[in-house]
């Protein structure tokens, strides 16, 4: 015979006492009919089976002292792992009485069992074996098939009721004695067989109806959790709606500065222009005035040059005459000067007129660039809300079908719990109570769906006003593109100003050829006047005879002047003779000059 494992004969002995003193205690709490206490032997001998269920295979772990075996390290595991534990183990920590990690051990299984949870607690322990292995060794019930199936059995402990009192029991000096004599069958269980067989079926339906208890809870917190998640969305649309505003109300800010910028500059500009027209106007006035002064000083040399050819009067007149036509002319000079020179200066203004307007062109052809830009980034933000618009329409049908899926999982939890109350209205007092809880949590979570439809149409509403804003601007750049026409129009007038400056330089050049023409000539003038000043002529009476044959004058021999080189000469010398236009005789003319020749004795202007 094969000698077997004496840790399976252990594991085995174990798992059948627990499944003894699990089946006992469940039917000897359902016989007993209400809530069981501490002092309940049934109970107290679940506990000691539990405590060497859970000490067999305990690793032993040194400490200061001696070596020390407690269950109490695994169970402070669950704490980490399941997070509705740590209420358990912080009111253990927190109990007075005590001293001992088994006292703790012990006490953690008493309140366990009456939150009706030690089956799920013990269920997260035994998954992790990774973390059971520092506990425990390889071949412990924990670690193997047997652990499981206890826990398996732990489930029906559910039914069960129970309301122990941790405070004021000594738990840490208990002896763990397992009484085998509550196990023995006897007679009257033989005849309680019916009697077992509705206590399971009660047990199966309290079974049943924990377990739709626990579905319900689970859908009412995953419904939680979705509410949780809309706030939470719907919190954070509102901080984007928010910042979609400010930058909203920062871009028409931006607009009405840059509004009033292109007002001011067109201002200054139509103000540089009516300047520029005013100054123009009254040059070509001063200049239509020189003109015409200049034109009657022509005309009055001119007359004045006839009427000495004319009258031929005088020296000493004529002289006084010539002075004072000198004086008069150089008058004339000096405010010919200055008036060339004022032009002058007024041309280099016109100039730098001219260059102040080419750079507020500029500045206005830039600021135009900047405006341009700057819608084009208005419009890429107008794309970005539209496309965030889109996107929480979606997010609203995406709320809009789970609201639906929760109302239709509504519906069928409370056509379910309707059957089970028709089904078990004597036996539910309590659960109707929790339904009824549940259904207030129902009406909360409808009167949040209401909420959240409130707060879906508020933001439509800011959608709509926000598709307002999208529209003014639209309107705003249209209004930009049509003051973008209007400074084309002022630059096409500027160019005809320029081209009327052009034109008008070109006149002011003629008028400079010209002056500095009429200068020269009255140079000529003073230069002829210096050279008839520095001779003397001869008069009638002093001049007897001709200068080249020397014969004396008679009334066969006329006398004739030169005007240039003041000679007398007689007609029979003089025979030099020209033809001219104005004239219709021929003119005698000098032999060494070629200057015109003069009858009778009188000083002539050549």
């Amino acid at each position: 015979l094969a000698v077997k494992d004496p840790t399976a004969v252990e594991r085995a002995n174990l798992l059948n006492m627990a499944k003894l003193s699990i089946k006992g205690l469940i039917e000897s709490a359902l016989s007993f009919g209400r809530t069981l206490d501490s002092d309940y032997p049934p109970l107290q001998q679940f506990f000691v089976v539990m405590e060497h269920c859970l000490k067999h295979g305990l690793k032993v772990r040194k400490s200061f002292l001696s070596y020390n075996k407690t269950i109490w390290g695994p169970l402070e595991l669950v704490e980490k792992l399941y997070p509705e534990a740590e209420e358990i183990a912080a009111s253990v920590r927190d109990l007075p009485g005590l001293k001992t990690p088994l006292g703790r051990a012990r006490a953690w299984l008493r309140l366990a069992l009456m939150q009706k949870k030690m089956a799920d607690y013990l269920r997260c322990l035994i998954i992790q074996r990774d973390l059971l292995s520092e506990f425990y060794e390889y071949h412990a019930l924990m670690m193997e098939e047997e652990g499981a199936v206890i826990v398996g059995l732990l489930v029906g402990l559910n039914v069960i009721d129970a309301n122990l009192c941790v405070k004021g029991e000594d738990l840490d000096s208990q002896v763990g004695v397992i009484d085998f004599s509550m196990y023995l069958k006897s007679d009257d269980d033989i005849g309680g067989k019916e009697r077992n067989v509705q206590i399971a079926a009660i047990l199966d339906q309290k079974n049943y109806v924990e377990e739709l208890n626990r579905q319900l809870n689970s859908t009412v917190n995953s419904l939680h959790a979705r509410v949780d998640s809309l706030e939470k969305s719907n919190t954070k649309l509102i901080e984007e709606l928010a910042i979609a505003k400010n930058n909203i109300i920062k871009l028409q800010e931006e607009n009405h500065q840059l509004r009033s910028e292109n007002t001011l500059i067109l201002m200054k500009t139509q103000h540089h222009l009516e300047v520029t027209k005013v100054d123009v106007e009254a040059e070509l006035q001063t200049y239509k005035h020189s003109r015409q002064g200049l034109d009657e000083m022509y005309n009055e040399a001119r007359r004045q040059l006839r009427e000495e050819s004319q009258l031929r009067q005088d020296m000493e007149n004529e002289l006084m005459v010539q002075v004072s036509m000198k004086h008069e002319i150089e008058l004339a000079m000096k405010l010919l000067e200055k008036d060339i020179h004022e032009k002058q200066d007024t041309l280099i203004g016109l100039r730098q007129q001219l260059d102040e307007v080419k750079a507020i062109n500029m500045e206005m052809y830039q600021k135009l660039q900047v405006t341009e830009d700057a819608m084009k980034e208005k419009n890429e933000i107008i794309s970005r809300l539209e496309d965030k618009t889109n996107q929480i329409n979606a997010t609203m049908k995406q709320l809009e079908q789970r609201l639906q899926q929760a109302e239709k999982a509504q519906m069928e939890a409370e056509n379910e719990d309707e059957k089970l109350k028709e089904e078990y209205v004597n036996k539910s007092e309590r659960l109707q109570k929790e339904f009824s809880q549940k259904e207030k949590q129902l009406l909360q979570l409808e009167t949040d769906l209401k909420i959240e439809k409130e707060w879906r149409q508020t933001l439509e509403d800011d959608l709509q006003k926000e598709k307002e804003t999208i529209s003014q601007l639209r309107i705003d750049t249209q209004e930009i593109i049509n003051l973008k026409k209007e400074f084309l129009k002022l630059q096409e007038k500027n160019r005809q100003l320029k081209r009327i400056c052009q034109d008008q330089e070109a006149a002011l050049q003629e008028l400079a050829s010209k002056l500095s023409e009429s200068k020269l000539k009255i140079e000529d003038i003073k230069e002829a006047n210096k050279a008839l000043q520095g001779q003397v002529w001869l008069k009638d009476k002093e001049a007897t005879h001709c200068k080249l044959c020397e014969k004396e004058f008679s009334l066969s021999k006329r006398k004739h002047h030169c005007r240039n080189c003041g000679e007398i000469f007689c007609n029979a010398c003089s025979d030099n003779e020209l033809p001219l236009p104005s004239s219709p005789k021929p003119v005698r003319v000098c032999d060494s000059c070629h200057a015109i020749l003069i009858q009778r004795c009188s000083f002539n202007v050549p």
